[in-house]
């Protein structure tokens, strides 16, 4: 039997998705949990590897047992044994046609920039932060060029384990609530850090280091050592993940800004 959970997690104190042999990652507690239940090993398989300190709204994963269980025990017995930031949020039984990274059409992240002189406090692992006023207008008009299908080494990390680096992103808006920075950022799938390199680059052209044209330079050389430093991780959300409608998941939500963040600045 194949079972797929919706899950969503604040990735601040982990190492990471992946399983680690030191047990520091989300996958670890995912698994240590549902093997509770299950009372046999349990291993998941994600639609998308976070990074150390990035969270998700709507990570989708899998996983196979021959064990019986309602459908009320793989949430609410699993969230039961779970640490208090991470949650599952729905659960079914599908197809073992069903694989949670390859059946995925879609991948959206956001990422929520503080953009005000002093850095946040509260919000301190819930947010990127810059210091200097940013120009939106000039990262939009930069941000158009990443649109549809590209080659995008010039954003990838070098420990990256892709086989090609061509993507395609199908959506980058940015809008401004405030003092905070939202970036949109929906494609078929991501490279190692290229979210976090993206916002760098566009941070370095919104204070002015590099014209808008610059992105298209930055593209067109497939090379990562002319790009920004990669940004921080604090305020990526893995914020949902698209399949064909038949897999009849829930329905993605619009991700809340969040609560008591000032937008007034």
């Amino acid at each position: 039997m194949r079972i797929i959970l919706v899950l969503e997690y604040d990735g601040s104190r982990y190492c990471g998705w992946q399983s680690q042999p030191k047990g520091c990652s989300i996958q670890d507690a995912l698994e240590t949990a549902l093997s509770r239940i299950a009372k046999e090993d349990i291993r998941v398989i994600t639609a998308g590897r976070t990074d150390a300190g990035v969270h998700a709204l709507y990570q989708v994963v899998h996983f196979d047992t021959f064990v019986q269980r309602p459908i009320s025990a793989w949430i609410r017995g699993v969230n039961a044994l779970l640490p208090d930031d991470i949650a599952i949020l729905w659960a079914t039984e599908t197809s073992e046609k069903f694989h949670a990274r390859y059946s995925a059409l879609e991948r959206h992240y956001q990422y929520l920039l503080l953009n005000q002189s002093v850095r946040p406090g509260i919000h301190s692992k819930k947010v990127g932060w810059y210091h200097q006023p940013l120009a939106l207008e000039k990262m939009q008009v930069a941000s158009e060029v990443l649109v549809g299908e590209h080659d995008f080494s010039s954003f990838r990390a070098a420990e990256c384990q892709a086989k090609s680096p061509v993507r395609t992103i199908t959506q980058l808006n940015i809008s401004r609530q405030g003092n905070l920075l939202i970036f949109d950022l929906c494609a078929n799938a991501f490279l190692h850090h290229m979210v976090r390199n993206i916002i760098g680059c566009l941070v370095y052209i919104g204070k002015g280091k590099y014209p808008p044209e610059w992105m298209s330079e930055l593209l067109e050389s497939c090379n990562r050592t002319y790009a920004a430093p990669t940004f921080s991780p604090a305020g990526l959300y893995l914020a949902g993940v698209i399949y064909e409608s038949n897999w009849l998941l829930p329905n993605l939500t619009e991700m809340p800004i969040i609560p008591g963040l000032s937008t007034t600045h």
